[in-house]
């Protein structure tokens, strides 16, 4: 008996990769560890903040952890304790509690100072003349809850909200925030925005953030955005812009000077752009009537026009249209940090250790850009899962790098 329990535990040492990643976070993380500790004046604390977040960062590193319970007895493996510097297992309760007393805000100088290492992609020729850092706005809920029971007890029963402001020369999150999940008020996510605006950004945004008084917020402040408006929306055209056969043939069929707005309403104070652009028709099925035949509600439907708005005068219509396109960068990151790092679900439902989690899954981000080097897409996070839980050796993992770092040079070369 005791024997195959050893012979489980080897096993899972063996496949546990990633230490050498997690030993050089542990460095930056030491001066953490006596975060919380100052009421306990005997000693007793046996999980710190630092073995905290090297717990949270060992499971999204090793795909076969996906529970709490998986980590506990993980945390339980002398080789784990010995290489990441944690003492002893946890127990679920102080794992649940403790995070109370930490203080999550530390956790955004280790942010900075990954951020200092972070590798500059490429940005296609066609973005050369952008301004400023690109930045894709966009929010996601992510649930707590994995029993009915539990929604007993919480407060917060449909999960938190994360507000993500996506750093397109560096492929990762530059901000982020938490609120409760229900998109009003200030958890709106113009709202959020608004209090993390910051000088010289061009801000790419969905028709949710279509507010006057944002852009004029966003152009006061000296950035500029490129946001998408609603298929309904009011204006008054002031000029008729040529297009070129660029513009054309990137689907654009009118640029315009306009006036937003009717003449009861609030207007924009600066010169705004109208682009408009193709696209497919999308015509909204409500719940219950999607063509799987589950339940379940679609986006908001469109006319086959895509209208975008922007205070960036001198720049071609098609790179403004296809800026927007780009856009969907932010949404298969998401589902990366959702999906690939385990993050669908958190282990805490303390606001602390919600915003814990969500701050180590930045910096698991932000490691792996700094091993690879390269932006990540499904194949190479399927290969890195293999790898770090043992499937593929550490030259595939390099010759997969190679590769896309290839493919991105040749899909940066052919967008000009």
């Amino acid at each position: 008996m005791d024997q195959t329990a050893d012979h489980a535990d080897a096993l899972i040492v063996q496949n546990l990769q990633g230490f050498k990643q997690l030993r050089k976070i542990a460095e930056m993380l030491r001066h953490l560890h006596t975060v919380g500790c100052a009421r306990d004046h005997a000693g007793n604390r046996q999980l710190h903040f630092d073995d905290y977040v090297l717990l949270l960062l060992l499971a999204m590193f090793n795909p076969l952890i996906d529970s709490l319970r998986t980590l506990q007895l993980v945390s339980d493996l002398e080789e784990v304790r010995t290489r990441l510097g944690i003492k002893r297992r946890f127990s679920l309760g102080s794992f649940s509690e403790s995070c109370r007393v930490f203080k999550p805000e530390m956790l955004d100088e280790i942010i900075a100072q990954l951020w200092q290492e972070l590798p500059g992609h490429q940005r296609p020729e066609l973005f050369q003349n952008l301004p400023g850092r690109i930045t894709l706005v966009d929010g996601t809920v992510i649930r707590t809850l994995r029993t009915v029971a539990e929604a007993m007890w919480l407060e917060n029963k449909a999960g938190w909200r994360l507000h993500l402001q996506f750093d397109v020369d560096h492929h990762v999150p530059s901000a982020f925030a938490l609120t409760p999940p229900k998109n009003t008020g200030k958890s709106d996510e113009k709202y959020v925005l608004r209090t993390k605006l910051a000088p010289g950004h061009t801000y790419v945004m969905d028709r949710w953030f279509a507010q006057f008084s944002l852009f004029n917020d966003i152009h006061r402040i000296g950035s500029n955005y490129v946001c998408r408006v609603r298929d309904h929306s009011v204006y008054r055209v002031l000029q008729e812009r040529g297009l070129t056969p660029q513009d054309r043939a990137a689907g654009v069929i009118s640029d315009q000077v306009v006036v937003l707005g009717g003449k009861s309403s609030r207007q924009p104070d600066h010169a705004v752009r109208l682009i408009c652009v193709t696209c497919t028709p999308h015509r909204k099925r409500g719940k219950g009537t999607n063509r799987a035949g589950h339940s379940g509600t679609s986006g908001p439907p469109s006319d086959g026009i895509l209208r975008i708005v922007t205070d960036l005068q001198d720049l071609p219509a098609d790179v403004l249209a296809f800026l927007y396109e780009y856009r969907w960068s932010i949404e298969v990151f998401i589902r990366f940090f959702k999906h690939m790092l385990g993050n669908r679900h958190l282990l805490s439902t303390k606001p602390e250790g919600i915003r814990i989690q969500i701050a180590s899954g930045i910096i698991a981000c932000m490691l792996l850009s700094v091993l690879t080097g390269v932006k990540p897409t499904k194949h190479l996070v399927l290969l890195l899962s293999l790898y770090l839980s043992g499937w593929a050796n550490l030259a595939e993992v390099q010759r997969a790098i190679e590769h896309a770092r290839m493919r991105q040079r040749r899909a940066a070369e052919k967008i000009k």
